[in-house]
């Protein structure tokens, strides 16, 4: 009987299968033509411009613990396995990942989803959340240890005109400082939006949106979680006050007319660098002069530490600002007024009495 000779494999061999991927690792994708190289460079800057890197730096830090979790306990971080996530997810609960490891929030572990999903999609595969292994855990710890969420201070009008009274005027530091906080307070910021303003449009890589300086106020175009969008801010009722007096003064001495609008500042406040800020400067920036300002001084040292962040500015003209919703609704770009009223934190509680309004 002839036997038929395989051209490629010889007689009796098989195709050999190919070589395993280790756990942890990603298959090489195939290579592509010469000639859509630079198109496969495109593709992969569209990609990352997809999330933002304070996001993409987040999911690979929790990725990185998710995989540490599944070494320890013996267990495959690949392929995707609900039972294993639902597994660590209930480690998260309950504070045993490390033994140092305190319980997670259910908004931390519902980030931590988030970020193994992603990653997961990142190598072509699918993290099915609605699993049962996962759903129903989650569910559980929603139940179980479901908190109300914990806001930060807002800073109402008052609190920030203290609040730039701590800082030097003499100094460009102060100088940037009080911008940044009229700024952000009257545009609703997020503090990444307010560090990652430019002067002009197109002007940086990393650049989320660009100012113009009009006659009655400033206009700010900003690339949001949401998309583009304007903010207006309007000349304030003292120059002492006023977020575009502020801004002129700032970006006239500090002699800026092209890239980052706030940039760090050496020598002893009085030298400005080309370096864009950290958004982390601007949380920093609002603590140190709201607890120097007296801010919330009926509560004690420790409680008051904690109360301030960058997020106070953005709550601060949600809770303070005597308009038709819809306006601060537009302002701080939300896609619902539900969103926006999460904002509005006011300390004269029962102003509006129900009760007596009722005629009790």
């Amino acid at each position: 009987m002839t036997q038929h000779r395989d051209p490629v494999h010889g007689d009796d061999e098989q195709p050999s299968p190919p070589p395993p991927v280790a756990v942890g690792e990603r298959p090489a994708p195939n290579p592509l033509p010469t000639h859509l190289e630079d198109l496969a460079d495109r593709a992969r800057g569209y990609a990352e411009a997809a999330s933002s890197a304070n996001t993409r730096r987040a999911y690979a830090s929790d990725w990185s613990q998710f995989q540490a979790w599944c070494r320890r306990q013996c267990l495959a971080a690949l392929p995707p396995n609900p039972q294993i996530v639902g597994l660590y997810i209930a480690a998260l609960a309950s504070g045993t990942t490390t033994p140092s490891r305190k319980p997670s929030s259910v908004s931390t572990i519902e980030r931590r989803l988030s970020a193994l999903a992603w990653n997961y999609a990142q190598g072509g595969q699918i993290l099915d959340r609605t699993d049962r292994h996962i759903a129903t855990v989650m569910a559980g710890i929603r139940n179980s240890h479901g908190r109300p969420p914990v806001q930060k201070e807002a800073v109402l009008p008052e609190d920030v005109i203290a609040m730039l009274e701590t800082l030097d005027r003499g100094k460009l530091r102060g100088l940037r400082d009080r911008a940044m906080l009229l700024i952000g307070f009257a545009g609703g910021l997020r503090r990444s939006e307010i560090v990652g303003l430019d002067f002009g449009r197109d002007q940086t890589e990393d650049g989320r949106g660009w100012i113009e300086i009009l006659d009655k106020g400033v206009v700010i175009t900003l690339r949001g979680k949401t998309g583009w969008r304007e903010v207006e801010v309007g000349r304030g009722s003292a120059d002492a006050t006023c977020p575009l007096v502020a801004l002129q003064t700032w970006l006239k001495l500090a002699r800026i007319a092209h890239g980052p609008l706030f940039r760090r500042v050496t020598g002893q406040g009085q030298s400005v660098g080309p370096q864009r800020l950290n958004d982390r400067e601007v949380a920093r920036l609002v603590k140190r002069t709201a607890l120097a300002a007296g801010v919330r001084g009926d509560l004690s040292e420790g409680e008051r530490a904690g109360k301030f962040a960058g997020h106070s500015l953005r709550a601060g003209l949600a809770s303070s600002a005597e308009v038709d919703e819809r306006y601060v609704q537009k302002q701080l770009g939300h896609a619902s007024g539900e969103m926006t009223r999460r904002y509005q934190r006011r300390r004269d509680r029962f102003r509006v009495n129900l009760t007596k309004a009722a005629g009790l």
